[in-house]
């Protein structure tokens, strides 16, 4: 069993920037795959990032396409914990913002029924 507890949101204004960390428990961390999703009012719950274990493909990274090169995923095994630094953000990035975990993705990282465990979410406000 992993509990996740994200942190870091807030509101900020367009153009700001914000740093979300999650972090986990357990002695496993490393061993799985990170993801960071959203949900804004009266939608789905879409992708934004994902990180994998070092062991299952050596760290790869993977982004939606509407935050390549605004947002930035990473990971700190010693710490348990997984990090999405947030850039140049926009109105419409404005969502509770969701961590997950996966032992092994068997579908495409970015499918939320890959992954296992969830957090409880952070509230991410973008104003114009």
């Amino acid at each position: 069993q992993v509990q996740l507890v994200e942190s870091g949101g807030g509101l900020v204004q367009a153009g700001g920037s914000l740093r979300l960390s999650c972090t986990a428990s357990g002695r496993t961390f490393g061993r799985y795959n990170m993801g960071w999703f959203r949900q804004a009012p009266g939608k789905e719950r879409e992708f934004v990032a994902a990180v994998a274990a070092i062991s299952w493909n050596g760290g790869s990274t993977y982004y939606t396409d509407s935050v390549k090169g605004r947002f930035t995923i990473s990971r700190d095994n010693a710490k348990n914990t997984v990090y999405l630094q947030m850039n140049s953000l926009k109105p419409e990035d404005t969502a509770v913002y969701y961590c997950a975990a996966d032992p092994s993705w068997v579908g495409a990282p970015k499918d939320p029924a890959e992954y296992d465990y969830w957090g409880q979410g952070t509230q991410v406000t973008v104003s114009s």
